[in-house]
C-alpha cells in the first residue's frame, strides 16, 4: 500500500513512521489519521519490530487537527460519529512502545498526539501547546487529561485556558519531555533508543508498558497488584531463564521472544 499522507521505513528493529503533510505544518486530517494507523497496526503485527519512532519534520512535528476539516461539523455528527475516537487514538493503544521524536511545533492534536507515545524526545525549536482555547473548544483527543498527568494541574490549566506554548527546555522540566537531543540526531537518537528497546525481551517489555500505564489509571494498591502478577507471569517465559543465566554467566542474553 502506498502512502500519501506519511513515509514509512524500517531501520533494523524499528518502524518509523514520518509525518508528511509539509503543506498544512502536518495537520492531522482524516486520511493521515487513518494511514497513520494503518502503519502502526502494521508494525504491530510485524515479528521483526520491537518499537516504533513517529516524527514528522524540522518546523512542525504536527501542528495540530486540520481545522479546515472540522469547521463546519455539527454536535450530532461529532456525537454519533464519536468523532476523536477511532484512529486517533492508534498510537495510545500500541502495546509495542512508541516514541516521539519531536521537532517545532506540536500543538493541539499534535501535542496530544505525542503525549499518546511513551517516550518524548525533542528539538531545542519544539514547542508543546493545546491552543483549541483560541477555536472555541477544547483538546478533545485527551490534552485535559493527559497533560495534567504529565506536568501538574498548575501548568495544564494555565496552557488549556490561554493557550500559551511550552517550550522544549520547560516541557523538559515539567517532565512533558524525555530529554532534549540536537536537530541534526533527533532521529538517529530516538531509533537508538528504539534498537535498545527493541534489543529487549517483547513480552517483558510489553508488560512493562502497561504496567507503567497502569500507574495513571488505577489506585498505587491496584497498581502494585498488577505489576506483581506480571513479573510473577514473565516466570514462565524462556527469555527470563536466558535473561538471568546471561547475567550469571557475564554474556550478553539472546532473547527469542518467548
Amino acid at each position: 500500500m502506498a502512502f500519501e499522507t506519511i513515509t514509512v521505513e524500517t531501520r533494523d528493529h524499528v518502524g518509523v513512521v514520518r509525518l508528511d503533510r509539509p503543506e498544512a505544518l502536518n495537520a492531522l486530517n482524516a486520511a493521515l489519521l487513518g494511514e497513520l494507523a494503518t502503519a502502526i497496526a502494521r508494525f504491530e503485527d510485524d515479528a521483526a519490530i520491537g518499537a516504533v519512532v513517529l516524527t514528522g519534520s524540522e518546523k512542525a512535528f504536527a501542528a495540530g487537527a486540520d481545522i479546515k476539516e472540522m469547521a463546519e461539523r455539527t454536535y450530532p455528527q461529532t456525537l454519533i460519529d464519536d468523532f476523536m475516537a477511532g484512529t486517533w487514538l492508534a498510537a495510545s493503544r500500541a502495546r509495542k512502545p512508541v516514541i516521539a521524536a519531536v521537532s517545532g511545533y506540536a500543538l493541539g492534536g499534535g501535542c496530544e498526539l505525542a503525549m499518546m507515545c511513551d517516550i518524548v524526545l525533542a528539538t531545542e525549536s519544539a514547542r508543546f501547546g493545546l491552543p483549541e482555547i483560541t477555536l472555541g473548544v477544547i483538546p478533545g483527543a485527551g490534552g485535559t487529561q493527559r497533560l495534567v498527568r504529565a506536568v501538574g494541574k498548575a501548568k495544564a490549566m494555565e496552557m488549556i485556558l490561554s493557550g500559551r506554548f511550552m517550550t522544549a527546555e520547560e516541557a523538559e522540566r515539567a517532565g512533558l519531555v524525555s530529554r532534549i537531543v540536537p536537530d541534526a540526531e533527533l532521529l538517529d537518537e530516538a531509533v537508538k533508543v528504539g534498537e535498545k528497546i527493541a534489543s529487549m525481551s517483547l513480552p517483558a517489555v510489553i508488560h512493562a508498558k502497561a504496567s507503567v500505564n497502569r500507574a495513571f489509571e488505577t489506585s498505587l494498591e491496584e497498581g502494585l497488584l498488577y505489576e506483581r502478577s506480571v513479573f510473577y507471569s514473565l516466570f514462565a517465559t524462556e527469555d527470563q531463564k536466558e535473561g538471568m543465566a546471561a547475567f550469571v554467566e557475564k554474556r550478553q542474553a539472546r532473547f527469542r521472544d518467548r
